[in-house]
């Protein structure tokens, strides 16, 4: 039994334990609580219910598995000695029927074994007789509905994605790449040139390519050019081929990358550092469907869709006659911007979880899921580098994470180092003064700690000397907030 009933309700006057969700829900954290002892259950009941926690109580495991199929529960608090069907019976059927409920097992003092059994059955936590204070236990189930949340949301993520790599990996659910989608299906099976503009990173080289595949030459080549690679005194041959002799250095004929992509598309990334020549010379090109080799007079027939791709203003380039006017107007008949990652922030966990997919795949690691934590760092980003940047970031972080669960320690230092502020966020907002008071201080901890480990290079004794702490106390702190030294 916890404790006595006013004991309880001093607890409760502290303050109501609510649930901390994940992103901001703040959905009261539904338990269930299944105890053949009616006195011990139904004390647990009276104490969560006081501390804010939505309470169901079952007398047997039969009782909770009907519960459990009507109605949705973030928690079991299940007794593990029950009569006819055991504890470690009841997980085994409650992890078939709902894997997102997490159970946490109450068993008597010394009965470690059966403990040990049911974490390795899945089992959240254990609890022993007599359970302690009733804001442990508070501590705990919130602890294990957030987990289970965070999972349900992995899982989400998840399904979401099967639908959304129809596009490879261009992945997003926000306005700006709702219009992408949108601009991608409309222009698929059109011939009309195509201009992408956006920062670097954005993936316009993935939105190219899913326009070719999208339409009726996805059979056909698709090249991609990095008009910025090509020496200027090599880019029209490279573009547009030569015969043999027409040059000193033209010792065969080539057919150039447009003759490459023939039946297909090419795609003319960095257009901008086009020389005047070779624009001139693309935007004949663009006018008709023939295109001639350096040093030969027969035109040969072009059958090629152009996509070009840029990360500067192609308008105010022509304004500065750095880029001409006509060639501007023939590339961007149909003008598809491509949003930076900072304006799409809602984008941010599903392009996460995706590339953690793919990364944990490539590397053959099971890791599932980001923490909370994680993903508060990655969120408080602002992603300079754009999807590219994030992408390199979860790769680095499959491969140092040492469990399967990517946290904080685990990310790039350019990311780890952007600490979110430290003032009351809307997060905090919605909380109780006390709860909200216990969150910053948590999140004060982690940033504090994580600060000084990089001033002292990860030599912990030095980070404490210079913090004037205790150097138990501040071995606590970094478990605590499982900060990597």
């Amino acid at each position: 039994m916890v404790g006595k009933h006013d004991t309880a309700n001093r607890h409760a006057m502290q303050g109501q334990v609510r649930s901390q969700g994940v992103d901001g829900d703040m959905t009261p954290i539904r338990v269930l609580v299944v105890d053949h002892d009616t006195a011990s259950g139904g004390s647990v009941e009276r104490i969560l219910k006081t501390m804010g926690f939505e309470v169901t109580k079952a007398p047997d495991g039969a009782r909770s598995l009907e519960l459990l199929a009507a109605s949705t529960v973030d928690v079991l608090l299940l007794d593990l000695a029950m009569p006819g069907m055991n504890g470690l019976d009841v997980l085994g059927k409650v992890k078939a029927l709902d894997s997102a409920v997490e159970v946490v097992l109450i068993t008597a003092h010394g009965d470690v074994d059966s403990a040990v059994a049911a974490l390795k059955a899945g089992a959240y936590d254990f609890l022993t007789r007599p359970l302690g204070s009733p804001d442990a236990l508070a501590r705990l189930v919130t602890r294990a509905a957030q987990h289970g949340r965070l999972a349900a949301r992995a899982r989400r993520l998840e399904q979401e994605l099967e639908v959304r790599e129809r596009y490879g990996d261009i992945i997003g659910s926000s306005p700006s790449m709702r219009f992408v989608f949108r601009a991608v299906e409309s222009v698929a099976h059109s011939r009309s040139t195509v201009l992408l503009h956006g920062e670097p990173g954005t993936g316009k080289e993935l939105v190219a390519r899913s326009i070719h595949m999208s339409g009726r030459r996805a059979k056909g080549p698709f090249v991609p050019v990095n008009c910025s690679a090509i020496p200027k005194d090599l880019i029209e041959t490279e573009l547009f081929g030569n015969v043999r002799g027409a040059s000193p250095r033209a010792s065969e004929n080539k057919i150039g990358l447009f003759g490459a992509a023939h039946g297909g598309t090419i795609l003319l990334d960095e257009v901008d550092h086009l020389p005047p020549g070779t624009q001139v010379r693309l935007n004949r090109i663009l006018q008709g469907t023939e295109i001639k080799r350096a040093g030969s007079n027969d035109p040969g027939r072009m059958d090629v869709r152009v996509i070009a791709a840029t990360d500067v203003d192609l308008k105010q380039a022509m304004h500065q006659k750095r880029f001409r006017e006509d060639l501007f107007y023939r590339l961007s008949v149909i003008t598809i911007p491509l949003p930076p990652l900072r304006d799409r922030a809602e984008d941010m966990p599903l392009l996460a979880y995706h590339f953690l997919r793919k990364y944990s795949a490539r590397s053959g690691r099971k890791i599932a899921r980001i923490s909370l934590e994680a993903m508060r760092v990655l969120r408080s980003h602002t992603w300079p580098g754009n999807v590219r940047e994030l992408e390199n970031a979860i790769e680095r972080s499959v491969v140092m994470a040492r469990g399967d669960v990517i946290l904080p320690g685990d990310l790039p230092p350019s990311v780890g180092d952007t600490i979110a502020p430290l003032v009351p966020t809307n997060l905090l907002l919605d909380l109780p003064f006390r709860e909200s008071k216990m969150k910053a201080v948590e999140q004060f901890e982690s940033a504090y700690v994580h600060e000084m480990l990089k001033r002292s290079g990860g030599n912990v004794s030095e980070a404490a000397r210079q913090s004037q702490m205790d150097r138990s106390n501040f071995r606590r702190i970094i478990r605590k907030h499982k900060i990597r030294t």
